[in-house]
């Protein structure tokens, strides 16, 4: 199917122009950002525009809250539009006129079937076994016979010959028989549009050349084309977009996306997961479309190779094992006074940022979330008596408590308090003790954390400093003036 050339809402004749038109009836779900991610990138590969809809014509639930939770989710990814935002029900009337001019060509009847005798009819249908479509005896009625002052809906007029054919850029040719398409409703009894006419109207006036959205569409295509075909046969310029179709994303067990399959949301991976954004728009990216054996790209390189035809026709698996993995390599790119300020807030106690960035490249070294970097980093600002978790305990022996106190009187007196410094004495004094390093450096960790893992001993000690290190060790120790020889 080609694409015509648009030219409303002040794009130039012939470029690529896409949307992401969202509903605002809660948080900006992972599967809508995927959208948005691949009608930004398409926009940007191809020099287009990319343009945001908010399709708020469902006025009982849509809410000021989702709207701005939809677009605090795109801004953190970076996917806000290029333009502002059209707000669909504001578009009302315009949506109304299309209709009325569809009347106007023949497209479209006045339907005066009321729902007591849609019902019946539908009732009918289902006790002798077969479908269910509208048949009107209002659709070839004399227009001069409509009653003025008779409730009643706008129907379009669909075909029931033939058959439309769809050249999907990610489905490839789909066809439909004409039969199959029903009168659905353009106007309600009441005189509101409904979202099927409000999608193609605003396609239409923003100039969409390409609609890329999720596949459960599909059928919605076939019956949007039947409102863009009328209104070109009517007044002309209202060329077919170019479709395609994204497959849904599925869980690892391969049922739709779902809420048991964990967060739904992308509020809930910023602020409750700690990913980056980075690292949610690279996976995104790499959900149901790839770049050979590429798994780190960065959104240079995205806009670069990306092309909305090499996306899979299959359903892509969520996997937050691989999304967590990607997380961590993004984590240790990302800078450490950047990092530092997600991590704070995250913190019970964090009374010197400085330290915190200190800290920074030797946290994130095996961190997958901010979550893990915050825990990680709650040693360094623990307030004393040390809380000693069990695993640490079990390592402070009578043994080790002697050995903490020869470590305090050896490194008390240490003129170097940098690793390679403090690294020098701990190995000759285990190599005087006849010990492993590990003999030393275990209790160390214990008494200096509370843990049995953190960074390596020796930039604890340089992050910690002096003071603190001393007063941790020597609240674990047996003092070395007091041990028997």
């Amino acid at each position: 199917m080609a694409s015509g050339s648009g030219t409303k809402g002040g794009q130039t004749a012939g470029a690529v122009v896409t949307r992401f038109a969202p509903s605002p009836t809660g948080f900006l779900h992972i599967g809508g950002a995927r959208t948005a991610l691949f009608n930004w990138l398409y926009a940007r590969h191809t020099g287009g525009t990319y343009l945001l809809r908010i399709e708020d014509t469902d006025r009982a639930r849509s809410t000021d809250a989702a709207i701005e939770a939809i677009f605090d989710g795109l801004g953190w990814l970076d996917l806000m539009g290029d333009e502002p935002p059209t707000f669909q029900f504001a578009r009302s009337d315009r949506h109304a006129e299309v209709a009325h001019r569809l009347l106007e060509a023949g497209c479209a009847y006045r339907c005066y079937l009321s729902s007591e005798e849609l019902a019946a009819r539908r009732e009918r249908a289902q006790a002798e076994r077969r479908p269910f479509r509208i048949d009107s005896e209002w659709r070839d009625a004399d227009p001069a016979t409509w009653p003025a002052d008779l409730p009643h809906v706008v129907r379009i007029k669909a075909p029931r010959e033939g058959e439309t054919t769809i050249d999907d850029l990610v489905q490839g040719s789909i066809t439909v028989a004409n039969a199959e398409l029903d009168d659905f409703i353009l106007l309600r009894s009441d005189g509101t549009p409904t979202y099927m006419l409000a999608v193609v109207v605003d396609d239409h006036d923003m100039g969409v050349t390409h609609v890329i959205r999720g596949d459960d569409h599909i059928n919605n295509a076939f019956r949007q084309l039947l409102i863009i075909r009328g209104m070109h046969a009517a007044e002309g310029g209202w060329p077919d977009p170019v479709y395609g179709h994204v497959p849904l994303i599925h869980g690892a067990d391969g049922a739709k996306l779902s809420k048991r399959h964990g967060a739904l949301g992308v509020d809930a991976y910023r602020d409750e997961m700690g990913i980056l954004p980075e690292a949610l728009f690279n996976y995104l990216l790499r959900l149901g479309w790839g770049h050979g054996d590429d798994e780190i790209i960065s959104r240079q390189q995205a806009v670069e190779w990306f092309d909305i035809a090499h996306v899979g026709k299959g359903a892509a698996r969520f996997d937050l094992a691989k999304l967590q993995s990607l997380n961590g390599h993004y984590l240790r790119e990302a800078d450490d006074a950047r990092l530092a300020g997600l991590v704070a807030p995250r913190m019970a106690v964090c009374d010197d940022p400085a330290l915190l960035t200190r800290a920074m490249p030797v946290l994130k070294v095996r961190a997958r979330d901010l979550n893990e970097l915050a825990d990680g980093a709650a040693f360094l600002f623990a307030q004393r008596p040390l809380t000693i978790e069990p695993k640490a305990d079990a390592l402070l022996t009578d043994e080790s408590r002697a050995l903490l106190g020869q470590i305090a009187t050896r490194i008390a007196v240490q003129d170097d308090w940098t690793i390679e410094g403090l690294e020098a004495t701990l190995k000759a004094m285990a190599e005087a003790l006849g010990l492993g390093l590990g003999k030393l450096a275990q209790p160390l960790r214990a008494a200096l954390t509370g843990q049995t893992t953190s960074p390596g001993i020796f930039d604890v000690l340089v992050l910690l400093g002096r003071d603190e290190s001393l007063a941790r060790i020597a609240a674990q120790a047996v003092p070395a003036a007091t041990q028997q020889v």
